[in-house]
């Protein structure tokens, strides 16, 4: 298993997460929600005011279709918050919705 950054904004490791996906090894994304600034764009509120979700759910979602071998670990403060994040397990976000928030990387940098 391979613990790095990676979020909607950090798209650094993409080639590393295609190379460990074809070898079966784990990829877990080290702040999937942007750590302690949350993560924050207009991609993201779109997208979950379409999807009547939050934001982060949408980032969750978007980390969990990106690869079969991402391991997502998002730190959780209460039973509630669990069952929030849990929901971005059944998301199904739209093509147009995951190339938008592909972009996310871009604009941040």
């Amino acid at each position: 298993m391979i613990h790095c950054l990676c979020a909607c904004d950090n798209q650094n490791d993409d080639a590393l997460i295609d190379e460990l996906a074809a070898k079966g090894i784990a990829y877990t994304p080290f702040f999937p929600l942007g750590g302690f600034t949350p993560l924050q764009s207009s991609a993201l509120e779109t997208a979950a005011a379409s999807l009547e979700t939050t934001p982060m759910q949408v980032a969750l979602a978007w980390l969990l279709q990106r690869s079969p071998n991402i391991l997502l670990i998002p730190g959780t403060s209460s039973v509630a918050h669990l069952r929030e994040n849990l929901k971005a397990a059944t998301l199904q976000l739209p093509q147009q919705t995951v190339a938008d928030l592909n972009k996310i990387a871009d604009q941040a940098n």
